[in-house]
């Protein structure tokens, strides 16, 4: 046999077509800056320093949790300024300014504030942590305290406004104005790790001292400022809109109002557990960014390439077999990644133009992986970190979650898949030629890259905690690597590490956000009364309230990162599903789904929109397309409503049941929204396909039977002639 010929074997390896190719390396953003020389040898060090540091908190080093926090936060502001700029960069070589005299009186005049405003706050809390080291002295002299606060606040917004105004746009360069917005983090976090005892107490009081709100007010701008780099300007409004409602509250009608918050309270309250170190940030610090790192160490060591080139060698000569291997290669690395406009530009820029080659025009090529990777966000066993975030606001066990996820999560891949089959039988699209595809022969022999995840799967099922499974995987895909060319060594794997620390700056910064909008909520109780608005409207009707709930969450999330849109979501409206009666993982699950789908919702659809930017397509019409294409996530949150047994809720009889009856409505849906079935449908059909689709939705035998019916109604015509070769 000639499986058992290694040289044999060696020349087909050799030969085998390769389609992927460094997919999931992340693109350069905008704004951030691609540092070389002995520069870029110091922001890699800080990087690989900061990924270090949690890995060993988390497995060897235990530290306080607060402090755990504050560091985790001030590292990724630090790496954040250093890393991006405030203005889009160029990659065309420009001169650097390095006379005074270049410089404008104004940028001067910022950069002197900035620089006087910063150095005497940081050489302040020096002063206060050297006197603790050196000379035991718990409290520093008066005047370091109580002149502190206001240079700080004011260094830091001059550097922002400089930075908004005079950064240089090469991306080799780090503005001068960014390396004081990294001292002023540095300076916020020592002056609340000298006083984290006493804070935890006079925190939102009466009792907090002024240096407490100005270190903390540093602390917001500093957040906000990153978060805009990063996200664009769409997160830091909505914050900004929560942050004001904290003062406005006594002017505000209705359920809004409130007796409103002085600045003291208000800021030294907001840096506390309730808001900025609650919930997103304790899922950042420790799950997200060790899932990050997993990310990161299953890229460096080319098993990212693996997936989706397993996925070409096994659907790539289906019809509309790109389309197809987008939905599941997209659909895994979305899963891993954690942002669904992110995957859309890595494994987009692969799938998108094969997508075009065999027929799909460029608006649903881009649809397709938008829809895609936005379901990798909602595919356990981790779902783009919104697992650990609903494990952690709920109390309920990750395990239980994940099992919870599998049946949706399965609804929605099927139905998009159903929708790409359909259309390619359609418009008689045909595959790639298996000439130019990987030889899933070879491929088979290197399942054992597969193993990172199945023993991510197997050990957080066995029992292990989270962080010990996901250390596990980690370092099984290092070990794994050995088996492949790309052997991770010393250096491959500092560079896991240097890039899993740039890769979660953004989550950092985007959870950090999330947690200013949870503050506010908890601090003003709207959250509560938003409760109480929705009962008022189940008196009404149930569904109504569900419909209105769905439009919070969905308006939360537009434009923002999951993590952030589902952290919001389940602070504002889960509450209320809650008082509804609706058990809490549903409502959760409820909120989870709608705020995830927000990334492909118009008007403004992130994911749609990265993916019109890759096919050439018009931004709003794509953003149209992906929604209609994922059309089944907005269903199916109504019919685990409805049907518990669809998140393993039950007796496993029940839960088989509605499984298969949500399976046929989720083909019944397909054909409708595409407009073939057992052929062409027009619009009459398309409609009472729907109907037949919906009345699956509840799950009873009666409404399947309808469903059941009407379908066959609809085949039987088909076959009969007519309306089956109807145009669409």
């Amino acid at each position: 046999m000639s499986d058992s010929n290694p040289s044999q074997r060696a020349d087909e390896d050799q030969n085998s077509p390769v389609i992927a190719q460094g997919v999931d390396d992340e693109p350069l953003m905008g704004t951030q800056r691609d540092l070389t020389g002995r520069l870029g040898l110091i922001f890699t060090a800080l990087c690989i320093a900061y990924t270090m540091f949690h890995l060993l908190v988390m497995n060897l080093f235990p530290l306080e949790t607060w402090a755990y926090r504050l560091i985790h936060i001030t590292g990724g502001l630090v790496i954040g300024f250093l890393g991006y700029s405030a203005l889009s960069q160029s990659d065309e070589p420009q001169g650097h300014r390095t006379a005074v005299q270049a410089r404008s009186m104004p940028e001067k005049a910022l950069l002197t504030v900035a620089l006087v405003g910063t150095a005497y706050a940081f050489a302040m809390v020096a002063i206060a942590w050297l006197g603790k080291w050196f000379l035991g002295a718990a409290n520093p002299p008066g005047f370091v305290f109580s002149s502190f606060g206001i240079p700080l606040l004011v260094g830091t917004i001059a550097a922002v406004v400089a930075g908004w105004l005079y950064s240089n746009r090469d991306r080799s360069h780090v503005y001068e104005g960014d390396w004081l917005l990294a001292i002023a983090s540095v300076a916020v976090l020592g002056y609340i790790l000298f006083v984290v005892g006493a804070l935890r107490l006079r925190a939102g009081t009466a009792m907090a001292q002024p240096a407490d709100m100005y270190a903390a007010a540093a602390g917001v701008i500093l957040i906000l400022e990153l978060t805009r780099r990063l996200t664009g300007l769409v997160l830091v409004v909505i914050v900004s809109v929560f942050i004001a409602y904290s003062f406005l509250g006594p002017f505000l009608p209705g359920f809004l109002n409130h007796r409103g918050y002085d600045a003291a309270r208000f800021f030294t309250y907001i840096f506390t557990d309730q808001g900025i170190l609650g919930a997103p940030i304790a899922v950042s610090s420790t799950y997200i960014i060790l899932f990050i790192v997993f990310a990161a160490f299953l890229q460096a060591s080319k098993v990212g390439d693996y997936f989706v080139n397993f996925a070409f060698a096994a659907a790539g000569q289906a019809r509309g077999g790109p389309a197809k291997v987008a939905v599941f290669a997209s659909g895994l690395m979305g899963m891993i990644n954690g942002t669904s406009a992110g995957n859309v530009v890595s494994t987009g820029s692969l799938t998108i133009p094969l997508m075009r080659r065999v027929g799909y025009p460029a608006q649903s090529a881009a649809a397709i992986e938008a829809t895609a990777s936005s379901g990798g966000q909602i595919l356990p066993p981790i779902m783009g970190a919104g697992a650990f975030i609903m494990a952690e606001v709920t109390g309920i066990p990750y395990t239980e979650i994940v099992v919870a996820a599998i049946i949706p999560a399965i609804l929605y891949f099927i139905s998009v898949y159903f929708m790409v089959d359909l259309q390619a039988l359609k418009l008689n699209m045909k595959g790639l030629p298996r000439k130019e595809l990987p030889k899933f022969a070879v491929l088979v022999r290197q399942v054992y890259l597969f193993l990172p995840i199945i023993i991510l799967i197997y050990t957080l099922f066995a029992g292990y905690s989270v962080i010990r499974a996901g250390t596990l995987a980690m370092v099984s895909a290092a070990v794994v690597s050995w088996l492949t060319p790309h052997k991770m060594g010393p250096r491959q794997i500092l560079h896991a590490l240097d890039l899993g620390a740039r890769m979660s700056i953004q989550m950092v910064a985007v959870c950090a956000a999330a947690g200013i909008i949870v503050g506010v909520i908890a601090l003003t109780g709207v959250g509560a009364r938003f409760s109480t608005l929705l009962l008022t409207i189940a008196d009404q009707s149930q569904l109504l309230a569900l419909f209105f709930a769905m439009c919070i969450s969905v308006l939360l999330g537009m434009g923002m990162p999951t993590t952030a849109a589902y952290a919001v979501a389940a602070a504002v409206v889960a509450p209320g599903l809650i008082s509804l009666g609706i058990p809490v993982l549903v409502a959760h699950f409820f909120v989870f789904y709608y705020a995830v789908m927000s990334a492909i919702t118009p008007p403004v659809a992130l994911a749609a929109y990265a993916g019109a930017g890759l096919s050439g397509s018009d931004p709003m019409k794509t953003s149209f397309e992906a929604f209609r294409l994922g059309l089944a996530a907005f269903i199916v949150p109504f019919m685990f409503f409805s049907s518990h047994e669809l998140l393993m809720q039950g007796a496993w009889l029940d839960i088989l049941h509605v499984f298969i009856s949500a399976m046929l409505g989720m083909f019944l849906l397909s054909a409708s929204v595409i407009g073939y079935f057992f052929g062409r449908l027009n619009i009459v059909l398309r409609i009472i396909l729907l109907a037949a689709a919906l009345a699956m939705v509840d799950g009873g035998w009666l409404t399947d039977g309808i469903g059941l019916a009407v379908a066959a109604a609809v085949y039987a015509m088909q076959r009969m002639g007519g309306q089956g070769r109807a145009a669409a």
